[in-house]
């Protein structure tokens, strides 16, 4: 795959300085670029390799004045990181969309409809009355449940599991070995000590742009016509647990080992850092950010608060409580300082008090 730099700076937005027709075949680092590979300069503390790299076109910031002379042709953008990001992106979908046609052995319904381009791994499996639309790849070992809806664009990675019921929009990207509509954690205790399992009957819900990261579960509702629902936008990291009736805003991020109680509902653009933990029938106010290993245990109803901590506590609160906490042991040694000064004190009046 070959793109002239003009191709690119169309792409882009951008302006090109040298020449236009030299030929892209690969994104590289600009300490490292080769011929026929572009590359950026955002930090100032690369600059100097602009001027002995062997890239083919850079991408700067517009304003960029070279104090040397230069061997290579620019691309002069607005945001060289986000530019980049941007061709990052359209590689990634020319890589990851390459593949058609179907492998053996693997097996689709006859009651199954599927889009143009599909791509079909070995031994992936697509149950009845399941809807797929254009450009979707299913990769080897995917197993897709009876009624499950999948938009345009959507990637499914190896080991993907998907309960029958699913709803997936598009330009979707689901990695290795998640499972989508499991059941929900629901038992009831019984006089004898035993537990009777809660029936799970509702769907998954995730809606267009996104992405979901290995080995995480999102488990279905708990009633029949009730949905866990992953709106729009949403970044999920590897090993998350989402469980049942769970509502995700748009354009939430959330890092690895973290997970959700049921019924917890979290705002849009909200930021939920690594091993957090969430407890069940929540509600998350929209861009509420919440720092690594935190409990949270009640709701947040102010916007945009940083927590961190646990049980969680505002983050300015908890660097000052810590900044006491830290200091503790210092402090029960003052402690018991005093506490000897003062019984020290105490028995040297109570001495002059006893005397005749």
């Amino acid at each position: 795959m070959e793109f002239s730099i003009g191709q690119i700076a169309a792409m882009l937005g951008g302006e090109v300085q040298g020449n236009d027709s030299g030929k892209i075949s690969m994104l590289a680092k600009i300490q490292d670029a080769k011929t026929g590979q572009i590359a950026f300069l955002s930090n100032p503390k690369y600059e100097q390799y602009i001027y002995t790299t062997q890239a083919s076109a850079v991408i700067v910031k517009k304003d960029f004045q070279p104090r040397k002379e230069l061997t290579t042709t620019l691309i002069l953008v607005e945001d060289p990181y986000s530019s980049f990001t941007v061709l990052l992106e359209e590689y990634h979908k020319l890589i990851s969309f390459q593949k058609n046609g179907i492998e053996q052995p693997s097996f689709q319904s006859d009651t199954a409809t599927v889009g143009n381009q599909l791509y079909r791994g070995a031994f992936s499996y697509i149950g009845n009355r399941v809807k797929i639309g254009n450009n979707v790849k299913v990769y080897p070992h995917v197993f897709i449940g009876d009624d499950t809806v999948i938009g345009d664009n959507t990637i499914l990675h190896p080991n993907v599991k998907i309960y029958a019921g699913t709803r997936i929009g598009n330009n979707c990207v689901i990695h290795a070995g998640t499972v989508i509509g499991s059941d929900g954690f629901g038992f009831a205790p019984q006089g004898d000590g035993t537990y009777k399992t809660i029936p799970q009957l509702g769907n998954v819900l995730i809606e267009d742009n996104v992405t979901i990261g290995a080995n995480t579960v999102i488990d279905c509702a708990t009633l029949f016509g009730d949905s866990t629902i992953i709106r729009s936008g949403v970044k999920l990291d590897n090993l998350i647990q989402i469980a049942h009736n769970v509502e995700i805003g748009k354009n939430t991020v959330i890092a690895a080992q973290a997970g959700i109680s049921g019924s917890t509902k979290v705002g849009d653009n909200a930021m939920i850092a690594g091993q957090v933990g969430i407890a069940g029938h929540l509600i998350l106010a929209n861009r509420t950010q919440i720092g690594a290993q935190a409990g949270i245990s009640k709701s947040v109803k102010e916007e945009g608060q940083q927590l961190l901590g646990y049980p969680a506590i505002d983050i300015k609160d908890y660097f000052r409580s810590y900044a006491v906490f830290k200091r503790l042991p210092e402090l029960n040694d003052r402690l018991r300082e005093l506490e000897k000064k003062l019984g020290t004190l105490a028995a040297t009046e109570l001495n002059s008090d006893t005397r005749p």
